[in-house]
């Protein structure tokens, strides 16, 4: 049998991509004084995707939000949005942030937080601000610091969303609500996403409900990226096998294995599949679980970056950065 003839079979074609990238970086690195938080990081995403960004705490998932959002500059390389430059007018109105705090006026009724969101944001949407609210039956006139912390959450989504961002980054954005608030939002983040084509960059470590919104992916571990692309094209790209079972070996075989397996769940190894596999077992697409926690346990193991991730060199960004300030 034929591991990848099989697992082709059963994975949907990837989306084509199209419209550019909402993110795209080259050579990204950031150095603190302790070391590098990232490294040599290229990737392209393109717009209108749901991206989930994984890795272990200390992997450099913060600091890559922080360099797309302007709140670190990096220290190495280059990143843009919607190909210009972070905290230029262009980037700052196209792109809404939710941070874990997710900071908010205490002694601000909702009513008032809502008003300030349309005043400092030209194309606020008030009815999808408010519906978020009512949905979670958050009084209006309720002062912020009175509410608890799933409705204060309630609030941010709100003023994230009103905000009518091309690009939402959201860092663990609903680790304080309970499971029925977290899938109505995400629900929520899922349906605004595919109407208006916003491109949203969730982190979580809730890896099963990425699963539900998620059509990519970017995991990074040790401060460098392993996983990057289209859901699809990287549960294509592997396989789990159930070598001990069979009498099986890879010995010799053009295969990368990423997790030996022996884990709870699924027994087998998870391999990738750089070529047709010649392999008389049972061959089957992981899960995203398992694919994530196969890279996740194994951070050395070597990275993928699908062809619809991979970035363009970076001096076409820093010419297009320049073509666009001459004719404007």
């Amino acid at each position: 049998m034929n591991p990848e003839t099989h697992h082709g079979s059963g994975a949907r074609s990837a989306r084509p991509v199209g419209g550019g990238s909402a993110i795209e970086a080259q050579g990204l690195g950031k150095k603190y004084r302790r070391g590098w938080a990232l490294q040599d990081v290229s990737f392209r995403l393109p717009t209108g995707r749901v991206c989930g960004l994984v890795g272990p705490n200390g992997a450099g998932k913060s600091t890559l939000m922080g360099l797309a959002t302007h709140m670190i500059r990096p220290t190495t390389g280059a990143l843009r949005v919607f190909g210009a430059e972070p905290g230029s007018t262009e980037a700052v109105l196209r792109t809404a942030f939710l941070t874990q705090e997710k900071p908010l006026f205490r002694r601000f009724t909702v009513a008032e937080t809502l008003r300030l969101g349309h005043e400092f944001n030209p194309r606020w949407d008030q009815e999808v601000a408010e519906g978020i609210v009512r949905a979670g039956q958050v009084p209006l006139e309720a002062k912020v610091g009175t509410l608890s912390g799933g409705q204060r959450t309630r609030v941010a989504f709100a003023l994230a969303f009103g905000k009518r961002p091309d690009l939402l980054i959201l860092d663990e954005p609903m680790a304080d609500l309970d499971p029925l608030v977290r899938r109505e939002l995400m629900t929520t983040l899922k349906a605004e996403a595919a109407e208006h084509g916003t491109t949203v960059l969730v982190s979580s470590h809730m890896l099963a409900e990425l699963e539900y919104i998620c059509d990519y992916l970017l995991v990074i571990a040790n401060g460098g990226l392993r996983l990057a692309g289209e859901v699809d094209e990287l549960r294509a790209a592997h396989a789990v096998l159930d070598l001990a079972g069979h009498g099986s070996s890879l010995a010799g075989t053009p295969h990368r294995v990423i997790d030996p397996g022996g884990h709870e769940g699924r027994p087998g190894a998870l391999v990738r599949l750089d070529e047709p596999i010649e392999y008389g077992g049972p061959a089957e697409p992981p899960t995203l679980e398992e694919l994530l926690l196969a890279y996740l346990r194994s951070p050395d193991a070597p990275g993928l970056i699908a062809p619809s991730a991979r970035a363009g060199d970076i001096h076409d960004i820093i010419v297009h950065d320049r073509t666009k300030a001459v004719t404007a």
